[in-house]
């Protein structure tokens, strides 16, 4: 019975994981992953601003695995060894016959432990209730967020309706070290979000970095000292440390190199933010639809393999990207057509809604949207 083992229950490895558990094959198939929740990140902003309750974002694994014949492993993967076909983790080795690296991306701190251990962060459902927490009990008034990307930007208007619903000031600020905000994105896009950040009184301060932090007091590169403050921080991921440490090609973002049939060798897969996948002379950028369709055709060539039929090339198609801001002016690219206001409000909660796994989550995710969250 070939053995499969899927590293990460993130959106790619579980849905490589149940697509192999639904195939017509004898087939041993482990997932491991150091949490024991599947949390569906694209929604942890809204947590803050619209009230979704994170209860409602996050999916126990092991039942997952019982639900759907796949056994879970909560153990951290320390390293993998590719000749002997092993990986290693803190409770011992496990030998494969097929291995599929999904373990996705985590926050980067650029090896700064200062703001590590002052700053919150957004990986998870109890990140998020930490920081629901810090607001609810302690008296903040000045929130920055490192970071000008989509997740900074969520943040950011997250906070400032969370305290227009309770009638309160406060000072929002995003620091931001390139040049604008929204990386590569198009101009008419960063140009609409920050007249929209401007509508919401949120500073945006760019080619600034957070220096340090002491307490409550942060300090930002050419601006002033700021004083009883909270720093979000959403300045950049990266892959896990063993993927870094391992003997295997990587792009800069520290991404797997692999062919287009997603393998680094004959016996192991990377999908999602693990991978650096050429698209269009670029590495594809991280996003949920990518990493499921990536898991799912993982799991069909891993079945081809077994049987010795020629693997299907990964071809991606961009659907698109949505820039939700909590205030309902959000805007994106679906379908080749750029989108404002509230259409692509609209359809990135759809999808979110769609893509959360278990019915009472839906039903919990949307009722708490119609409550409040929407408007």
């Amino acid at each position: 019975m070939p053995k499969i083992i899927i590293i990460g229950a993130g959106f790619g490895g579980l849905s490589c994981a149940l697509e192999l558990s639904h195939a017509d094959c004898n087939l041993e198939i482990i997932v491991i992953d150091k949490k024991e929740t599947f949390d569906f990140l694209p929604s942890l902003p809204d947590t803050l601003g619209r009230g979704i309750n994170p209860q409602f974002l996050a999916s126990n694994i092991e039942a997952i695995a019982k639900e759907n014949g796949f056994e879970f492993i909560k153990e951290e993967v320390l390293s993998v060894d590719f000749s002997k076909k092993e990986i290693y983790t803190n409770n011992g080795k496990i030998g494969y016959d097929y291995l599929v690296i999904a373990s996705g991306s985590e926050t980067n701190f650029y090896g700064n432990d200062n703001i590590k251990n002052f700053a919150y962060t957004l990986d998870n459902v109890d990140d998020a209730k930490k920081i629901i927490s810090a607001l609810k009990e302690k008296s903040f008034d000045k929130f920055i967020i490192s970071g000008g990307g989509y997740t900074g930007i969520e943040v950011a208007t997250n906070l400032r309706r969370f305290f227009y619903k309770k009638k309160k000031e406060a000072k929002i600020i995003i620091v931001e070290k390139s040049k604008s905000i929204l990386g590569p994105l198009p101009e008419w896009m960063k140009n609409y979000t920050r007249k929209n950040l401007a509508r919401l009184d949120i500073e945006v301060f760019t080619q600034s970095a957070i220096t340090r932090i002491e307490g409550s007091t942060v300090y930002v590169s050419g601006q002033e000292v700021f004083d009883n403050a909270l720093v979000v921080w959403a300045a950049g991921v990266k892959t896990a440390k063993f993927i870094q440490e391992l003997n295997a090609e990587k792009n800069t973002q520290g991404r797997l190199m692999v062919d287009n049939n997603l393998r680094l060798n004959d016996n192991c897969f990377a999908i999602g933010d693990a991978a650096d996948v050429n698209y269009k002379g670029n590495y594809l950028r991280m996003a949920v639809q990518f990493a499921i369709v990536q898991g799912n055709l993982t799991a069909k060539n891993i079945i081809r393999s077994i049987k010795h039929r020629k693997l299907v090339e990964h071809k991606p198609i961009d659907l698109g990207y949505i820039i939700p801001m909590a205030n309902n002016y959000s805007c994106g690219n679906v379908f080749g057509v750029n989108l404002k206001g509230k259409l692509p409000t609209l359809l990135h909660f759809s999808m979110c809604i769609y893509r959360t796994y278990g019915f009472k989550n839906k039903i919990g995710f949307l009722g708490d949207l119609l409550k409040g969250g929407a408007r």
